[in-house]
């Protein structure tokens, strides 16, 4: 079995369902998820059940615009990510507990330290893990405010290691836009690469398109993995 890391991205849900979509099509059996930012929420609504195609059709029907609210406190984040918590509440159970396999969601505190959720209140967590610091309020997280782990660390593979000593995982890394890149150790991991989104706020762009170029690099890069 493999756990899957998914990294951060701007508006990158077509690179990571393209991805997804590869891991299914060749069988591979996964038993953990890692995810920061995009990559959060789409291993979070994967891990709850949606394959990639419920993804891609959920995902296409959502301008980015249309969850985007002016904070009335903008020195804490332009914007504020109550209108993202609620489109997500209908799809994800209330905690992590819930899911069916292990979970985990990159964050940074208030001191801009990583950390890896994987207990706890599901949307919440989501949510702070997608709240780009600056342009998005910080999100509470029981108690703790908290934004998207990719200020830190897009990737999260040190975390997820000592997270998870001893396992295998296919890791997808999305061609960065903002965020921190750090060495890699790809010692027992596939790394897939795959180029930014070209999505924007006001359109998440040719999604079908992005989810077969993403499709295509995964699948060449999965090939030789053994299944189950």
């Amino acid at each position: 079995m493999y756990d899957l890391i998914l990294s951060s991205g701007f508006l990158a849900f077509a690179r990571h369902v393209g991805v997804l979509r590869a891991v299914e099509e060749r069988g591979l059996a996964l038993d953990g998820i890692t995810g920061t930012s995009s990559g959060a929420l789409v291993g979070a609504l994967w891990s709850a059940g949606l394959s990639s195609h419920d993804l891609e059709k959920l995902l296409t029907g959502l301008p980015p615009w249309r969850l985007l609210r002016l904070n009335p406190q903008p020195w804490r984040g332009l914007l504020h990510t109550a209108a993202f918590a609620d489109f997500l509440r209908p799809h994800l159970p209330a905690t992590f507990a819930d899911l069916p396999r292990p979970l985990a969601v990159g964050v940074v505190d208030a001191r801009g330290q990583h950390r890896l959720l994987t207990t706890g209140p599901l949307v919440a967590a989501v949510v702070a893990s997608c709240a780009m610091p600056h342009v998005f309020a910080a999100v509470p997280v029981a108690g703790v405010h908290l934004a998207d782990g990719g200020a830190a660390d897009r990737l999260a593979l040190g975390p997820w290691r000592q997270a998870r000593p001893g396992r295998r995982a296919i890791a997808h890394q999305v061609q960065r836009s903002a965020g921190v890149d750090l060495p890699l150790d790809l010692t027992d991991v596939t790394l897939i690469q795959t180029p930014r989104s070209g999505a924007s706020f006001l359109s998440l762009g040719d999604f079908a398109g992005q989810v077969a170029e993403a499709h295509g690099i995964a699948a060449r890069a999965l090939a030789a993995l053994t299944v189950p």
